[in-house]
């Protein structure tokens, strides 16, 4: 059976995200029939069994998701959504900045840049939720979900801070697992939108 992921090309890690998806599939066995695209119409969402929200600029990522009419489609999107640093900011119910336009998708509250600035960028071991050993996550200019509603699985925390998250066929998550060359999360997410 083949599975369709789209990768939203507005900002940020797409190739990257691209890639993980490619391999995570191949990995699973599922890499025949399956296609991993760049999505760069909003015409082309509600083919797609899941589709990815890269991490890059949130505010900018906001404004192209509305000047290319994508942000309907987006919310009536019955797939599964891959978000990771800003496409997190972007699926929440709730962020503290008014040139972000947030998609509401998961009962998460978040708050930008919580760990500080690029400067402040880091990598962490985590202890994640179905994983068997830790994985390591990369940290640049992350968010951290400051709260987290009814029916949202957290999966993993640094310092008593939900990190990643899970809400129906949904993945959030802080940081960037493209970058870490571990396809796990990208593999729990195809498990979702599989089963």
């Amino acid at each position: 059976m083949g599975v369709r992921i789209g990768v939203l090309d507005l900002q940020g890690d797409v190739s990257e995200h691209i890639g993980a998806f490619r391999s995570a599939l191949a990995d699973a066995g599922l890499s025949g029939g399956s296609e991993v695209v760049p999505v760069r119409k909003a015409g082309q969402i509600p083919s797609f069994d899941g589709l990815a929200i890269p991490g890059g600029e949130s505010t900018t990522i906001s404004k192209l998701v509305d000047k290319n009419g994508m942000r309907g489609p987006i919310m009536e999107f019955e797939g599964g959504i891959f978000a990771t640093c800003a496409g997190l900011i972007l699926l929440a119910k709730k962020v503290p900045d008014p040139r972000v336009k947030p998609f509401g998708l998961l009962d998460i509250d978040v708050e930008r840049n919580a760990f500080g600035r690029q400067k402040d960028s880091f990598e962490a071991d985590l202890r994640v939720k179905g994983l068997a050993s830790p994985f390591h996550a990369i940290f640049i200019r992350a968010p951290v979900i400051s709260r987290v509603g009814e029916g949202v699985e957290v999966l993993a925390e640094v310092g008593g801070a939900a990190v990643a998250v899970r809400q129906g066929k949904h993945l959030g998550l802080s940081f960037h697992p493209e970058l870490s060359g571990d396809t796990r999360l990208h593999r729990v997410f195809l498990d979702g939108i599989l089963s």
